[in-house]
């Protein structure tokens, strides 16, 4: 596949994370300034139970979708029946389940609240393979407005609710509604319809790839949303808040770079999947190219936490700051894990990614165990050095299936992170000037920024002229 071309759709696809994500967090910091974290904290509870249960509603199939080599409109229509009226089953068991769970938190004002956000699942029923489509077909600029134009709508509504006094319903409101407009606005520009027309044999052909997806993915997010569940259990709801929105700052980055890596290396990665060299090529660049971005901008953050929770959030929200910290060391490392998991995914290899989420969920519910009597803050801490760990074992594989080990990947990534501790360390020390928190901040970006790049071009780093190289090429083209 076309260098330029994955790129190209790399920045659309980037351009429509980013943009999103900024808006959504205005929206976040307008309401988290009119509504009290405990409410925060009750929503988030009852998000953990819709974003398992989306894991059942995609069941794999999307991922195979576009995995499969020949995936025609027999496929995609089968995928999509299946997906809308198993959405509908489990918003039904949810509906059904919704007094036991407000009950087992003692929370009774959660049965609306589950009932209502619940209405996701058939969302994602509809979504979920046009999505698949738009990726398989590398038209990732429908995403780009989709995604805007709901996170657009959605904002003005949920700040007219908050200011309007809704209070948690606000929230609600706004996460709903920015996944249904998306959904409405991709439904209607991209042209694939379902037909007509089911295949149980193919639905059981997709389902044998997909299936381990399915398991590993269901492992994956119960053991991220474990601790979530057990701190709004067995802590505050504020504890929860602080410790979500701990996660915004790193997870705005990290979201944006991860999701568009995701979801444009897999299918061009599935494109190669017949040559192990190619798909080392590529992977090897994705990690480059997403180490080279992601570490400056987590270590700049680690940094800057303090003084930029301050000013966004106010000086009620501080105790997140050190979970800010926590969190933008274990988010520097996703794309890694993304480009290792994404070549194995790619080369077929569904069976191997399963065993590693096994591996990796068995380790994650030991940090779990070890430190849920700690405290908040400590389990904080075993997510990040269960997240270190996981470097090597996603990385293992690869050193068969493509011949690219971690050392080799090890290299790749040292001058990136080597560059951002020098530019942290400069930036650190301009906290110490004992300037106001908006000027701190100003001049720590500003200095971290101009720094990185100098230093990129001084010590002529192959992987700022290759960025540099590609954009030239695309400004000139337009």
């Amino acid at each position: 596949m076309d260098g330029n071309k994955v790129f190209s759709n790399l920045i659309w696809r980037f351009s429509e994370r980013i943009g999103a994500k900024l808006i959504s967090v205005v929206v976040n910091l307008i309401l988290a300034r009119i509504l009290a974290p405990e409410l925060y904290g009750t929503v988030a509870i009852v998000l953990v139970f819709t974003e398992i249960l989306q894991v059942f509603v995609e069941s794999g199939f999307g991922t195979a979708l576009i995995q499969k080599k020949d995936a025609d409109d027999l496929d995609f229509s089968s995928v999509f029946f299946f997906n809308l009226a198993m959405s509908v089953l489990l918003y039904v068991l949810l509906f059904a389940f919704a007094p036991l769970i407000s009950r087992l938190y003692g929370r009774p004002e959660l049965l609306k609240i589950i009932r209502v956000v619940g209405l996701i699942l058939i969302i994602a029923g509809v979504r979920n393979v046009q999505q698949a489509y738009v990726s398989r077909n590398m038209l990732f600029k429908r995403f780009f407005f989709s995604t805007l134009g709901g996170t657009v709508v959605s904002a003005v509504v949920g700040i007219f609710m908050a200011v309007k006094g809704f209070g948690v319903w606000a929230y609600v409101t706004q996460y709903l509604l920015n996944n249904l407009v998306g959904t409405l606005i991709l439904w209607f520009t991209v042209k694939w319809r379902p037909v007509a027309r089911f295949s149980l044999e193919r639905l059981k052909g997709l389902f044998s790839y997909g299936w381990k997806l399915l398991v590993s993915s269901l492992l994956n997010i119960v053991s991220d949303k474990l601790r979530p569940l057990i701190i709004g259990y067995r802590f505050s709801p504020a504890d929860l808040s602080f410790y979500n929105e701990g996660l915004l700052f790193p997870n705005l980055i990290v979201d944006n770079v991860n999701s568009s890596i995701d979801s444009v290396l897999l299918p061009a990665l599935s494109q190669q999947q017949d040559s192990a060299e190619q798909v080392k090529t590529m992977t090897r660049r994705a990690i480059q190219i997403s180490s080279y971005i992601m570490w400056p901008l987590m270590i700049g953050l680690f940094v800057c936490a303090e003084p930029l929770v301050s000013l966004l959030l106010g000086q009620d929200w501080l105790p997140c700051v050190p979970f800010v910290r926590i969190f933008s060391l274990y988010y520097a490392l996703f794309p890694i894990h993304t480009a290792n998991l994404n070549a194995i995914k790619a080369m077929g290899r569904s069976d191997i990614f399963l065993r590693l989420e096994i591996v990796k969920r068995v380790l994650d519910l030991v940090f779990v165990v070890s430190t849920v009597f700690i405290g908040v803050r400590a389990m904080a801490y075993g997510l990040l050095i269960q997240g270190v760990l996981c470097l090597f074992i996603n990385s293992y594989p690869n050193s068969k299936l493509c011949g690219y080990a971690f050392s080799q990947q090890l290299r790749d990534i040292i001058p990136a992170f080597l560059l951002a501790a020098a530019m942290g360390l400069l930036v650190w020390l301009i906290s110490l000037a004992g300037f106001g928190s908006l000027v701190t901040l100003i001049l720590q970006v500003l200095t971290g920024a101009v720094f990185y790049i100098a230093a990129s071009v001084i010590l002529k780093l192959d992987t700022f002229n290759y960025l540099l190289g590609i954009v030239k090429k695309m400004l000139h083209r337009a």
